[in-house]
């Protein structure tokens, strides 16, 4: 799969569980937590930078904080991958 749509749909995904915990609905936010870390196997890890790497080992580490950090870091890692998808896959 090409990186730049999975790292758009990665970045979509956690939005989606921002969302989902801002709004109190921690099934939703579950439920898309599970697809980001789906998403996040489907990308090339070879082929992104070291930083960006550090920010996928990040994706792994909301699980187990409280539901205002999981939003607000889960919103925070959309950035950030989206950002990178926009910046390095533009053509």
């Amino acid at each position: 799969m090409n990186n730049k749509i999975a790292l758009e749909s990665l970045a979509m995904d956690l939005k989606r569980v921002a969302l989902g915990y801002y709004r109190n609905s921690s099934s939703m936010g579950d439920r898309f937590y599970q697809e980001a870390l789906k998403r996040k196997e489907e990308v090339d890890v070879s082929q992104i930078k070291p930083y960006m790497k550090k920010v996928f080992e990040k994706i792994d580490l909301i699980a187990g904080m409280s539901n205002e950090e999981i939003a607000e870091n889960a919103l925070l890692l959309s950035t950030l991958v989206q950002n990178y998808a926009i910046r390095f896959f533009s053509v």
